[in-house]
């Protein structure tokens, strides 16, 4: 099976599966004991933040562990408005933020706090002038996501970074499907926290972390002694040391360049066959910057559960959105935020490519087209 999902998940490496295991042999101890092994655990999370730092371009101080970008995202947007000088209660998201992240947005609203939305363009950018307009001196928070799960469309953060701090409002960035695959410095991104997941850049699942600016008061979500009590519960350090392993693994600003040219090269050649096979082709925020390995389709007015369905026939795995909302029973609403009809909403497939994905992958679903076109039901090969 060749796998064409690593917006969703990415395989673990081998030398991550090598570091997780060499922590949970030889000190799988409670980093918070005094004791020897504890001290010894100590010291391998100590390493492990530095590693985090020195990839991310903060200090070890402001990195908090948390089991995933979820909770990280939850610990940043309630745990900023908590800290909030009296008068600010106002929350700003995206409309096409993660739809976990959007049902934090929902709780909030039902428990009372103001929540606005800022809406994107229908060719996916975000729309800056309806930022400026939102963005204004009642405002905690501005919670953004720095690249688009499903489309793949690069969010202006710099811009709306300067937008917040003319206001004095916080901003988070949900920076989980850009680190890995796009250079990145805290320090560069003017964020007062960005969340990010390690499985998302072939480490382990379960495993994040939340970047604090230092100075920044938060309130926690589950309050304990760990993370500078900034995040209660025993750290979970064979994760953490994967998370780490994976970060390091990565390399250079330079070598991130080189494997998103490498992956846009492989999509962009990909994108060109599937034109010339499915003329009823329609690839989404292809007009906008976007990262590198993603094209977000469909195909004329076929479902996408049959698309995927024969796609998976030929050997191929990819997916209709975000792996947590991809049931194909609603139509993705970020393209719904985009303007675009519920009927060719619910057409959407997403091809995601990864640091696995070869030459020979793409050649294969090239040479595969064919024969994809010939299983679809010609009954619906009619265009939109």
């Amino acid at each position: 099976m060749i796998y064409l999902d690593h917006h969703a998940t990415t395989p673990p490496s081998q030398a991550v599966i090598d570091a997780m295991a060499a922590v949970m042999a030889g000190t799988w101890a409670n980093a918070s004991s005094k004791h020897g092994p504890g001290q010894a655990a100590s010291r391998v999370l100590a390493g492990a933040r530095s590693v985090v730092a020195q990839a991310l371009g903060c200090k070890p101080a402001e990195v908090v562990f948390t089991s995933g970008a979820t909770e990280a995202n939850h610990l940043a947007v309630r745990g900023l408005l908590a800290a909030a000088p009296e008068g600010r209660r106002r929350v700003l998201f995206s409309a096409v933020e993660h739809a976990g992240h959007l049902k934090l947005a929902r709780e909030l609203m039902n428990a009372g706090v103001p929540v606005d939305f800022i809406p994107v363009r229908p060719d996916g950018a975000l729309d800056l002038d309806a930022a400026t307009r939102l963005i204004r001196d009642d405002v905690a928070l501005v919670s953004l996501m720095a690249a688009n799960n499903e489309t793949g469309a690069l969010m202006p953060v710099p811009e709306v970074a300067a937008l917040a701090a003319a206001a004095g409002a916080r901003l988070h960035v949900d920076a989980t499907q850009w680190i890995g695959k796009r250079p990145f410095r805290f320090t560069d991104f003017g964020a007062d926290a960005v969340s990010f997941s390690a499985h998302k850049f072939n480490g382990p699942k379960g495993v994040g972390a939340l970047l604090l600016r230092q100075g920044v008061a938060i309130r926690p979500t589950v309050p304990g002694p760990q993370e500078r009590g900034r995040r209660g519960g025993t750290e979970n350090l064979p994760a953490i040391a994967g998370l780490a392993t994976a970060l390091y693994a990565l390399g250079t600003p330079a070598d991130l360049d080189a494997e998103a040219a490498r992956q846009a090269a492989l999509r962009d050649r990909l994108e060109g066959a599937l034109m010339a096979a499915l003329p009823e082709l329609r690839i989404w925020c292809a007009g906008v910057p976007r990262l590198p390995g993603v094209s977000f389709l469909r195909v004329g007015r076929w479902e996408a559960d049959v698309l995927l369905q024969r796609l998976e026939r030929l050997g191929f795995a990819a997916s209709s959105g975000a792996a947590c909302s991809s049931s194909g029973n609603a139509p993705s609403h970020v393209l719904t935020a985009m303007g675009v009809p519920e009927d060719e909403a619910l057409g959407a497939v997403r091809l995601s490519l990864g640091r696995t994905t070869t030459d020979a992958d793409i050649d294969a679903l090239i040479a595969a087209l064919p024969t994809l076109r010939s299983l679809l039901p010609a009954a619906e090969a009619v265009a939109a």
